[in-house]
């Protein structure tokens, strides 16, 4: 009878060692942390007829168009077509000249967008880029007027939102463009930025008639937009490069026309 209780402590003993040798170990199971929340978008597209898609994406972004500084509210649109003779049809179209900030300039000029590529430069073309390989005359078509845009060396775009008319750093919610001759679904997107932060890749449609129009906008409830990474195409426009549409092209090359942003506003 002595006996019971010594083995009843060995047993109580030798329960704790393993139960203390399973702690030294951690051999305990650790908790999942919970995913990253997922960026809210709202994404509006289309090829072809536009209409519809211009109307959804204007209301998004405000119905007012502003074409004056001093709005907090609203939506500023580029179309190129008011861009003088003297700076269209080469490359040295100023990389501020929709943001402006003399005083005594014209308020269409402030709208908030710049081009921050280094080494880039840009081009507006009235001949649909025909001065530089002829065969571009009948690949790309303007949506308004008679005016294209594209960084002439480069297919990457790269644009960031100051505070129109004035220097200051700002963001907007929402960007959309119109590009023209998108004939491969992968070579054409949008990447938008808050920061170093992306906000995700975005696709544009490809074209699904003789215009070649392809419209793309997206709009970010609840994040700020600081820059846009525009890829157009994948490859730049250059005397002897093809589009893949022309015998022997081998090159999804693509251009722009209209843009279409949220009004920029300062940091808060």
């Amino acid at each position: 009878m002595k006996k019971f209780p010594f083995l009843l402590a060995m047993l109580v003993a030798v329960t704790f060692v393993v139960s203390c040798d399973k702690d030294d170990d951690n051999d305990y199971d650790v908790p999942t942390p919970p995913p990253p929340p997922q960026i809210k978008a709202t994404v509006v597209s289309a090829a072809g007829d536009l209409t519809a898609a211009l109307t959804q994406f204007r209301g998004i972004l405000g119905d007012s168009l502003n074409t004056t500084p001093n709005k907090t509210s609203g939506r500023r649109e580029v179309n190129w077509d008011g861009v003088p003779a003297n700076i269209a049809n080469t490359n040295n179209f100023p990389a501020d000249f929709f943001n402006v900030t003399d005083p005594q300039a014209n308020g269409g000029r402030k709208r908030g967008l710049v081009y921050t590529n280094a080494g880039a430069s840009f081009r507006v073309d009235s001949s649909s880029f025909s001065q530089i390989d002829g065969s571009y005359s009948s690949e790309f078509k303007p949506f308004s007027g008679n005016k294209l845009f594209a960084t002439a060396n480069s297919n990457i775009t790269e644009i960031a939102f100051k505070v129109p008319g004035t220097n200051t750093d700002a963001t907007t919610k929402g960007f959309g463009l119109i590009f023209s001759d998108v004939d491969d679904a992968n070579s054409t997107t949008l990447e938008f930025f808050n920061g170093t932060k992306s906000l995700g890749v975005y696709k544009a449609p490809v074209r699904k008639d003789a215009n070649g129009f392809s419209f793309l906008g997206v709009f970010f409830p609840d994040e700020k937009i600081t820059k846009v990474k525009i890829t157009a195409g994948n490859a730049a426009l250059a005397a002897g490069t093809k589009d893949i549409s022309v015998a022997g092209g081998t090159k999804d090359l693509v251009v722009m026309d209209d843009f279409f942003y949220a009004e920029p506003l300062p940091f808060n």
